[in-house]
């Protein structure tokens, strides 16, 4: 399923057009990420959590060369699934 298709299933379960789910659609995703960068949680109930999760800097290793690479600190997004949709997937 790509945004298209998630943009269709919400205009039809909500009869709304596909413009104003796009827009939905659009507003759910741009808040998730204003949250994130922020450095905040999002939690959906039965759905899961998103969140921010920090890499401390490592040393790693160039595969082709052998040569070692300094990798810098980063943060990333994660999904943490809740047990209703674990359970849900699985049963499938």
């Amino acid at each position: 399923m790509n945004r298209k298709d998630l943009v269709d299933v919400v205009a039809r379960e909500t009869d709304l057009s596909n413009a104003q789910a796009d827009a939905a659609v659009g507003a759910v995703i741009s808040g998730i990420i204003d949250t994130l960068a922020k450095g905040e949680k999002v939690s959906l109930s039965g759905f899961g959590t998103f969140e921010t999760r920090h890499r401390a800097a490592r040393q790693g290793r160039n595969p082709q060369t052998g040569e070692s690479i300094d990798i810098a600190a980063s943060t990333s997004p994660a999904f943490k699934p809740a047990t209703a949709f674990k359970r849900a997937v699985s049963d499938a």
